[in-house]
């Protein structure tokens, strides 16, 4: 009987810090989910909890954002049925694989890790110690990464461009590992899947910013409609008289549109606009209409999922389970390669 062959395994972590919003959906979650429906491998998405520590947030945030993206996450459209979601902290074996991968990991290599130069940078331009408000938690988070990725036996690792070196670390870290102790087992290489420039889209936000939770111009994906049409309406436009004709493309408003109505809406509004006779308030309104019409029914079945008691919690312990029985057996043979198990 012949073996059939193995499935790659793609990986996604999602770091949970607060609520979700309309950027997040267009730019992360749509694309993810679409990567997850295809057959060609296998799927695992986890919630990334411990990662949220190097934040030091209060007591029980990470609780709440991690029941929320998880809750996020299964009202877009992710299916649980086939793909494995779980949370980080329900996989104990990464926390030990991440010590012996720090053992074979180079100071060097984490002195050039993004988050930690940029933290350094910011100090040095403040005047202060380089490493001033610097815990180890950030300092290590790229081997924390790194082992959430190599004890899933991961071959593909769907990224932006700005987390690629997270996976080129977890690369590099396998491939030390690898050299030390790969006769008696080996750690496989994962590879980064950057989806081209037309994958995924930045959204404006109520400044005209990138939507960031950073610039404190977000719109929350799951905001009752009132408040979704009142924050809508606070996008900047400029003032193009009703009469006038307007450049789709230089409207935020349009932009957001674009991400979420039908192609042929789309096309119809930005001929209204060219030809003039379309106000700003119109078109405000015509976004709050389609975002209501899309989201609404995903709020719903999110606020059933957040609540206390529903389902999300045996969704996300199955997910844990099976994840656990993969990391198991990823770290007997890692700890049987470095002698620490017979």
């Amino acid at each position: 009987m012949v073996e059939t062959e193995r499935r790659k395994i793609a990986l996604t972590g999602i770091k949970p810090s607060g609520e979700p919003h309309l950027g997040n959906f267009v730019g992360a979650i749509r694309p993810a989910l679409e990567l997850a429906r295809t057959a060609e491998f296998e799927s695992r998405y986890f919630i990334a909890d411990q990662h949220a520590l190097t934040g030091t947030p209060a007591a029980g945030d990470i609780a709440a954002w991690t029941r929320s993206v998880a809750a996020t996450w299964i009202a877009a459209g992710l299916d649980t049925e086939r793909t494995v979601f779980y949370k980080q902290s329900d996989v104990p074996e990464t926390f030990e694989l991440t010590w012996i991968l720090s053992c074979v990991t180079g100071k060097g290599l984490m002195n050039r890790a993004h988050a930690y130069k940029a933290a350094r940078d910011r100090n040095v331009a403040a005047g202060e110690d380089p490493d001033a408000g610097v815990n180890m938690g950030l300092y290590e988070y790229p081997v924390l990464m790194a082992a959430d990725i190599l004890i899933m036996e991961s071959d593909l690792v769907p990224v932006g461009r700005d987390q690629l070196q997270h996976v080129e670390i977890a690369a590099d870290v396998a491939g030390s590992f690898n050299h030390r102790y790969g006769e008696g087992y080996r750690l496989r290489i994962p590879e980064a899947v950057v989806p081209p420039e037309t994958t995924g889209h930045t959204l404006p936000g109520l400044d005209g910013r990138k939507m960031s939770k950073s610039y404190d111009n977000y719109i929350p994906l799951f905001l009752p409609a009132p408040k979704l049409k009142k924050l809508v309406r606070r996008i900047p436009t400029d003032s193009t008289p009703v009469e006038a004709p307007k450049d789709p493309d230089s409207s935020a408003v349009f932009q957001i549109l674009a991400q979420f109505a039908e192609p042929d809406v789309v096309a119809d509004t930005r001929k209204r606009l060219e030809a003039g006779g379309v106000g700003w308030g119109d078109l405000k309104n015509q976004l709050a209409d389609v975002l209501e019409t899309q989201l609404g029914p995903l709020r719903a079945r999110y606020e059933e999922l957040v609540a206390p008691g529903s389902e999300l919690d045996a969704i996300l312990a199955r997910g844990g389970e099976i994840a656990r029985e993969q990391a198991a057996r990823t770290l007997r043979g890692v700890r049987r390669a470095v002698g620490v198990e017979v």
